[in-house]
């Protein structure tokens, strides 16, 4: 194995120093305030990566190296080549090889970790353990009673993020229906799509009354720390008794509480 010469070493590893400064700057401008586990995650890496360029330095590659070590040089390129050499070393200039190998290795564990659906679920709930949502337009399919009457599906795109809740909250799910069999529809399109088998909640857990007041009345006795719904008018009306809301609508509209949040959809509101 061939080393590198001390005046070569110290030179990478002062163009090393300046380079992990610049991500340490980055890094640390985060707020311990603010700190989470995508945080967390970068100061492991960093640690990771000073392991690794540690290693690096001790052990440059060397096939490259042999061969220009056992190479026998020509009499007439000998001088100009130790002539060059010289200056790369003096004026601080390497091969591009060598300064790549050290930024790799950091930019490798300074990539941003994804969060997982888990996380992101806590994050956005803001610790919140217990949810009411509405079914229609949130978790069904369908948008009005009325469509219940002939069928109940469940949106793929929101059973991860369902599951994900029913995994860290107290969930209960409501909905105005307007028969029996309705109801029936919904439980059973729920039982199809795994929500009772793969999480926390039970059938017990699924409300269902004749009015939107009805609703608004559940969500009241519950005392959630969320609640999301579709309807303008039952979130507005309980903006002052619930402490966080999630409307789900494209747009935000005029003179909606601060406390309340909007979203296209339950599932975007989680990305």
């Amino acid at each position: 194995m061939v080393d590198y010469s001390k005046e070569e070493l110290a030179q990478l590893i002062k163009r090393f120093g300046a380079y992990l400064t610049v991500k340490m700057s980055n890094l640390f401008s985060i707020s311990l305030e603010n700190l989470d586990s995508r945080s967390v995650g970068a100061l492991a890496g960093l640690a990771v990566a000073i392991f690794f360029a540690w290693r690096l330095l001790r052990s440059p590659s060397g096939p490259q190296r042999r061969q220009t070590k056992w190479q026998a040089p020509t009499p007439s390129s000998s001088g100009a080549s130790t002539h060059s050499n010289e200056n790369l070393i003096s004026s601080g200039v390497y091969p591009s090889s060598e300064d790549s190998r050290a930024r790799n290795v950091i930019d490798e564990f300074f990539q941003p970790v994804k969060p997982t659906p888990g996380q992101l679920v806590r994050q956005k709930l803001s610790e919140g353990r217990k949810v009411t949502c509405q079914l229609l337009g949130v978790i069904l399919q369908e948008s009005s009673p009325e469509e219940l009457q002939k069928q109940a599906t469940v949106r793929s795109s929101v059973l991860e993020v369902l599951l994900e809740i029913t995994k860290y909250c107290d969930l209960y799910l409501m909905e105005r229906v307007l028969d029996d069999e309705s109801e029936k529809r919904v439980l059973l399109a729920l039982e199809d799509a795994g929500v009772f088998t793969s999480s926390g909640l039970v059938k017990d857990k699924v409300l269902f009354c004749s009015t939107e007041n009805g609703r608004t009345s559940f969500v009241r006795q519950l005392e959630p720390d969320w609640h999301i719904d579709m309807n303008h008018d039952i979130v507005s009306q309980l903006a002052r008794f619930i402490k966080y809301q999630l409307h789900i609508s494209s747009i935000r509209p005029e003179g909606t509480a601060p406390n309340v949040f909007c979203s296209p959809s339950l599932e975007q509101f989680f990305e």
